[in-house]
């Protein structure tokens, strides 16, 4: 639809792209940066695709992203951004007329996707990105502490899941409940595990292997 003489102008269209819509993800533009973003990255496609084969690659690139924010915002293990970054970076490589203009592409995703950190260190910072913590909030002063050495007691205690723990959920042990993590693995609901270490209130477990 629209002609790029040069592959190496895909490095600066796909990484300004990127770079600009993980930007917004990361930092509140109030949508500029997602604006920029999508428009380097629709002329990206529409420089090499049909018509029709445009509207498919930019549909998958945008569920690509949708997946990241949704990992970001509600799962927070990694495995939809993951899966979002491969497809992302497949779609981008796909699109290209050959395998220069596509190793270009994908190198721009890459280096698009770095220099977005950048703009954490500028512009306000969005909080769908903190991750869950286990560590209390309140003060010692509203009757609570973060450093609670009662939690001590239960090292190499056994208990069970009462919910899913990905990696954050509900435990049980000794008839009482406690949030608990499991260290970066899924946990299912119900299954027996053993209470691995305690840092003031977090609760490090690992599933029982029968």
């Amino acid at each position: 639809m629209f002609a790029i003489d040069a592959a190496w102008i895909a490095l600066l269209i796909t990484g300004f792209g990127t770079m600009f819509l993980f930007g917004e993800l990361f930092v509140n533009m109030k949508g500029i940066f997602g604006v920029l973003g999508l428009a380097f990255i629709t002329f990206y496609f529409m420089s090499y695709l049909s018509t029709t084969m445009f509207f498919i690659m930019i549909i998958v690139y945008l569920v690509s992203l949708l997946l990241i924010i949704i990992d970001g915002k509600l799962l927070n293990d990694g495995t939809l951004s993951t899966i979002g970054g491969i497809s992302m970076l497949f779609t981008v490589g796909m699109s290209a007329p050959d395998w220069v203009t596509g190793m270009y592409g994908v190198s721009g995703v890459l280096l698009g996707a770095f220099g977005s950190l950048l703009f954490l260190k500028v512009f306000p910072k969005r909080k769908m990105w903190s991750k869950i913590a286990l560590l209390d909030q309140l003060t010692s002063e509203q009757g609570y502490n973060s450093m609670n050495e009662s939690y001590q007691h239960l090292i190499g205690k056994e208990g069970e899941t009462l919910t899913d723990l990905r990696p954050v959920g509900t435990i049980k042990v000794n008839s009482d409940e406690y949030s608990a993590v499991s260290n970066g693995h899924w946990i299912q609901k119900g299954e027996a595990i053993r209470v691995e270490n305690v840092d003031g209130t977090k609760i490090l477990v690992k599933k029982i292997e029968v």
